[in-house]
């Protein structure tokens, strides 16, 4: 069945309410209103806070009665610190609840700083690699609303959210099962003013976290079935929305992708993952460039253990030639969308390979791969991701 993008509205909960259609960030003020925020935090990055988006939103909130105000101070890769001064402007300003509206950089830090509102541990207490979100006040976890206007992290569908540790230089998940956003809105015209490189570069992150997932091996069939079709749709709309950045449809099929995305994750990461997640420490290169740079070199070093899974996958994707049809297929793609093939030409070299081998062998990402992986195995994955042997 074909839907009228332009006109489609539809409210569905997996695995939580998402209110998607174009003109759908209409519903905010009431959003925020039925999960009892008076005062809501809008969390946001810096590039975002004065577009007319963000005023409209504002203004839309505070015409409801809503006591609205902005918070913006949010790196590219987001740290502690701007979570303390997130934190710092929640309880300043007295707000009951946070709005995050953004990419997955501000995703990050909004839920984390929805998720800290009440708490007494430090954040870092709560990483996702031990059994610290036990140790959490319900109580002291304020409302999330999450409105994406990138389609790549799917953040707005996830428990977790990364931040940097300024002080060690690596990336910590932060994790509990309700920093998970109450409702998503999902507007795809909030999407229309993303450029082509960024729609390719969070795009392409969408088709990382699906393929990681689905070559992940543990058993959950139902995120597995979720992976492969959220694969299809980026590689039917991504190039549609990287050529016409006007195209709802597609604008609106990307952002189903990215949510499918993180969905599918909660099978498992892999050797992706745990390289982009110390190289943007390091580096603070975009999260979702370095996903798309990377995933070939980890691919081709998961093959003994996916070929026949990704032999499927190609047959479904209606790629012909299996593990060396999707093989091509991938670098084709990335190569028509404008990703670069190595790290190098994002500014990543390979001076700190020790470090990245190290830190990515410590990443919970590493233990989804399908090959286990260790700190020299990720160290020469990283390097030769920097120089383009494949």
């Amino acid at each position: 069945m074909n839907h009228d993008f332009a006109t489609l509205r539809a409210t569905f909960t997996f695995p939580t309410t998402i209110r998607f259609g174009a003109g759908s960030i209409s519903l905010l003020p009431r959003t925020c209103a039925e999960l009892g925020m008076q005062r809501p935090l809008l969390v946001t990055d810096p590039g975002l806070a004065g577009l007319p988006m963000l005023t409209a939103m504002l203004e839309d909130c505070r015409k409801a009665g809503l006591g609205a105000e902005l918070f913006s101070d949010v790196k590219p890769n987001p740290t502690g610190g701007n979570v303390e001064a997130g934190l710092k402007a929640f309880r300043a300003g007295q707000h009951d609840g946070v709005v995050v509206v953004g990419g997955g950089s501000a995703m990050d830090a909004g839920k984390v700083i929805a998720f800290m509102a009440g708490q007494s541990l430090p954040v870092w207490h709560f990483d996702d690699a031990g059994p610290g979100w036990k140790d959490a006040s319900l109580q002291g976890i304020a409302p999330i609303v999450a409105v994406p206007t990138t389609a790549g992290t799917g953040s707005e569908v996830g428990r977790a959210g990364v931040i940097v540790n300024e002080e060690t230089h690596r990336k910590i998940i932060i994790f509990h099962p309700k920093m998970l956003p109450a409702v998503v809105i999902e507007d795809p015209a909030l999407t229309v003013g993303l450029p082509p490189h960024l729609t390719a570069a969070t795009g392409v992150d969408a088709f990382t976290h699906c393929l990681e997932a689905y070559c992940a091996p543990s058993f959950h069939p139902l995120a597995e079935g979720v992976a492969v079709e959220g694969m299809r749709l980026v590689k039917e709309y991504l190039p549609r929305a990287c050529k016409e950045g006007t195209d709802i449809e597609a604008r609106g099929q990307m952002l189903v992708a990215a949510s499918m995305g993180a969905t599918a994750f909660q099978k498992g990461l892999g050797g992706i993952h745990a390289i982009s997640h110390p190289v943007g420490a390091l580096y603070d290169t975009h999260h979702g460039l370095t996903n798309a740079v990377v995933m070939p070199y980890v691919l081709a070093f998961n093959r003994p253990a996916v070929e026949a899974k990704i032999g499927r996958l190609a047959a479904f994707l209606d790629i012909a030639g299996g593990f060396d049809g999707f093989m091509d297929w991938i670098l084709a793609f990335r190569r028509d969308l404008g990703i670069p093939h190595t790290l190098a030409e994002i500014g990543v070299d390979a001076a700190r390979s020790v470090e990245i081998g190290k830190y990515a062998a410590d990443d919970p990402s590493a233990g989804g791969n399908p090959i286990p992986l260790t700190p020299s195995i990720l160290q020469k994955l990283f390097e030769d991701a920097v120089a383009g042997r494949l």
